[in-house]
């Protein structure tokens, strides 16, 4: 059993800074990847960013380059993810995700473990 945890969301205003973390605990798993995702109301969950966890190559969707950033820990097992320059339309859950095999980044369907979402709410 693999167990992803996110922590970190909060109720902010637009403008500040947040980060999220993702620590992953249970069996050890071939990790290719770890991702976070989101979801805000009324829509369909969406790509935020991925990182490769042996080599530290992130992924970004646009809405989010150049204020978001994915890093690691993996001493700790141990994904974040800084959240800069927040806007209204990054509420949302925000969820962790690990892969295990190679494939697209930006796929939820490429994830076999999933968090259980941390939710950030950015007021205007």
């Amino acid at each position: 059993q693999v167990q992803l945890v996110e922590s970190g969301g909060a109720l902010v205003q637009a403008g500040v800074s947040l980060r999220l973390s993702c620590a992953a605990s249970g069996r050890t798993f071939s990790r290719i990847a770890m991702g976070w995702f989101r979801r805000a109301p009324g829509k369909e969950r969406e790509f935020v960013g991925a990182i490769t966890w042996s080599s530290g190559i992130t992924y970004y969707v646009d809405s989010v380059k150049g204020r978001f950033t994915i890093s690691k820990d993996n001493a700790k097992n141990t994904l974040y993810l800084q959240m800069n320059s927040l806007l209204p339309e990054d509420t949302a859950v925000y969820y962790c995700a690990a892969k295990s095999t190679f494939g697209s980044y930006d796929s939820q369907h490429e994830y076999n473990y999933w968090g259980q979402g941390t939710q950030v709410t950015v007021s205007s």
